[in-house]
């Protein structure tokens, strides 16, 4: 089967959580047989076309040429801002249209139920929930003929290393929580924390002597230059529909500290440590509390049970079913 993906754009020149949740759906495709192309529709480095994981990508391509790949045939997959391009593609030419979900805002939804889409895949039960509420406050949106839940699927393989003694932070995004970080950093100067650049957004970049900032890391690095340093993760998202880098540290064992958001109680359930993201000192304890070595063991084992219990061959094959069967 031919599947022809619209994205603007792709790893490993992009590094973000809906990125690699939807490389790791392309790939799975890509190693049981399927022809995968990924069309981008923003420049990002090389204009050459290349291969990751068995994912041919093809950057900087207009939408005409997008929309005369996919007359020839195929299933078109995108997400974000390119459904709507996508889309029109697609239900122009009467080819099945997926659409992949990485939030809740509604501009999702409309956009896919501004026309036929043959499946929606959302990455979180509570995602599913908050789709079944819009369809229901907004008939005249067209429901999806199909929906599934699959969450991004994390190989823990990929991401298992010995912990390092970092306290850390992806993405320097006032969203993902930069304030609270530089402020925890510079309560506890006699921590050492690190720092990597987001893909996207504005980075709140200081100096500060007990902070190391380093650039932002592909995904097939996360573990030797980010995990293997990390002994703590934050995660004081504003906003998370899910938390994949949450479940990425989970797979070695490296405890999270979370804003309690929708999406990061689903992902990180019983292992997560939940702090609001408005209480600094309820932080500045929590990190405090894994010292104790009985407390770090234990929040570590428990991290490693959500990684086992996360094990996405469930939802791969989910899946891989759904868009055969298209």
């Amino acid at each position: 089967m031919r599947i022809l993906a619209r994205f603007h754009a792709y790893p490993p020149r992009h590094n973000a959580g809906a990125e690699w949740a939807a490389h790791s759906l392309l790939r799975e495709l890509a190693a049981h047989g399927h022809e995968v192309e990924v069309w981008l529709s923003e420049v990002t480095g090389s204009r050459h076309p290349f291969d990751l994981d068995g994912v041919r990508v093809i950057p900087q391509t207009t939408h005409n040429a997008f929309a005369a790949a996919v007359r020839k045939g195929g299933v078109v997959v995108s997400h974000l801002e390119n459904v709507r391009n996508a889309a029109s593609a697609a239900r122009g030419w009467g080819k099945p249209l997926v659409v992949l979900c990485h939030n809740t805002f509604p501009a999702t939804f409309r956009a896919i139920g501004s026309g036929t889409t043959a499946l929606a895949v959302y990455n979180s039960e509570w995602m599913a929930q908050e789709a079944d509420r819009f369809w229901e406050i907004n008939p005249k949106a067209v429901r999806p003929l199909r929906e599934i839940v699959v969450r991004p699927p994390v190989r823990a393989a990929d991401y298992r290393t010995t912990p390092g003694d970092r306290i850390t932070l992806i993405n320097l995004h006032l969203n993902k929580g930069a304030d609270l970080f530089w402020k925890l950093a510079e309560l506890m100067p006699e921590r050492q924390f690190l720092a990597v650049r987001g893909s996207y957004g504005e980075q709140d970049v200081r100096e500060m002597p007990n902070v190391e900032v380093i650039d932002n890391v592909p995904g097939a690095d996360m573990a030797r230059l980010v995990y293997g340093r990390t002994r703590i993760l934050l995660m004081p998202s504003e906003y998370e529909s899910w938390g994949r880098t949450a479940v990425e540290a989970c797979a070695s064992g490296i405890p999270v500290i979370a804003n309690p958001t929708r999406g990061l109680e689903e992902s990180l359930g019983d292992a997560g440590i939940f702090v609001d993201r408005s209480d600094v000192d309820g932080w500045r304890r929590a990190i405090e509390a894994l010292d104790d070595a009985d407390a770090y063991k234990k929040a570590s084992a428990a991290a490693k049970k959500r990684s086992r219990q996360l094990d996405p061959a469930a939802d791969l094959a989910v899946w891989r079913e759904a868009i055969e069967a298209l």
